[in-house]
């Protein structure tokens, strides 16, 4: 890992940011218009969208309508049957920001399918998008009495390690620390996969061209070591609490930052575009800002909120619908660095 820098200004507005979006309960970081000023939900004579069969017809009908923070949104593999494959302990869900900002999606590209479904997953924050072909939906629902979504911050993921581990020394102190040092001390121009190449040494290039983590890429020696403790991730057949539990026991490496964002990178799909704030970033072209990617700034590039669910099966939910997103066709999607405007 590089050397800790100096706090950056990018990293300054960023936590005024998050800041008054928490306090102020801002409907969204970038809720632009084609030419990039400001735009409303939607009428506020019109109530807002409260549940998922709502959500459904406003989307049907390519309506720009507010949603209640009641409302949540997982995109997932179509046919499967939970939020998350179900070795997953935790899913991400998109708050009922990000599901407005679909909704404008819908409004404003219906006529051009493949910007809307892939600009959903753009928002999500999928990697490799140029030449994705999974089929995939967009589940929105609402979570069980009792159950809360809570933002996925670094300290937050630790704090349930903890909850669920007892305090082993699994997780250091002092590697949480560096960990969310290397996270917020972004100056501008900075962003997330660069802190992340900083705490791993995988090389952002590689990464975003889709190579898997290696020493051929630079990964170092805590990273890979701890990946090889961990074992399989979910998506292969495992389950998140053995992951966390074989870094508990099997990993014999220095126990630094390198090594925890391993634990969290293949236990609980927290990857390289991660920020570990609880908002959403991508190096693709943010739909909402009519430039192209490489003119846009880091800033416009983190899109919306972000949280973490339990993961459960689509009929342990109080309701939920399952929304069909297209894709169009691999190849012919210039519009993730062209920009979405043109």
């Amino acid at each position: 890992m590089k050397r800790p820098r100096s706090l950056g200004s990018h990293a300054r507005a960023l936590a005024a940011l998050v800041a008054g979006m928490l306090l102020l309960g801002a409907p969204n970081a970038f809720p632009l218009s084609r030419d990039g000023a400001s735009t409303i939900a939607s009428d506020p004579g019109v109530p807002c969208v409260s549940t998922p069969a709502e959500y459904r017809a406003a989307w049907e009908a390519r309506e720009v309508r507010c949603v209640a923070p009641s409302l949540f949104g997982t995109t997932h593999a179509r046919g499967e049957t939970s939020l998350y494959p179900s070795g997953f302990r935790y899913a991400w869900a998109g708050s009922s920001t990000n599901l407005e900002q679909y909704l404008r999606l819908r409004a404003r590209y219906g006529d051009q399918p493949a910007k809307v479904g892939i600009g959903v997953l753009s928002y999500v924050g999928y990697p490799g998008l140029d030449d994705w072909t999974t089929p995939t939906d967009l589940e929105v629902y609402t979570l069980p009495a009792g159950v809360r979504a809570q933002v996925p911050a670094f300290e937050t993921w630790f704090r349930l390690l903890d909850e669920e581990f007892g305090t082993t020394g699994a997780y250091p102190l002092a590697a949480q620390r560096d960990l969310v040092f290397a996270y917020s001390r972004l100056d501008r121009g900075e962003d997330v996969v660069g802190a992340f190449e900083d705490v791993t040494g995988c090389r952002r290039d590689a990464l975003l061209a889709g190579e898997p983590p290696s020493a051929e890429i630079g990964c170092n020696r805590s990273f890979l070591g701890a990946l090889a403790a961990v074992g399989p991730s979910p998506y292969d057949g495992a389950d998140s609490s053995t992951c966390f539990a074989n870094f508990r026991t099997r990993y014999r490496g220095e126990r630094d930052a390198s090594a925890l964002r391993a634990a969290l990178f293949q236990c609980q799909d927290a990857g390289f575009l991660n920020t570990g704030v609880g908002l959403g970033y991508n190096t693709y072209a943010n739909p909402f800002v009519c430039r192209p990617a490489d003119r846009q700034s880091v800033r416009e590039r983190y899109t919306g909120r972000e949280f973490i669910v339990p993961n459960a099966l689509f009929t342990a939910l109080p309701s939920h619908v399952g929304i069909p997103l297209d894709l169009g066709t691999p190849g012919q999607r210039d519009f993730l660095h062209a920009g979405y405007c043109r």
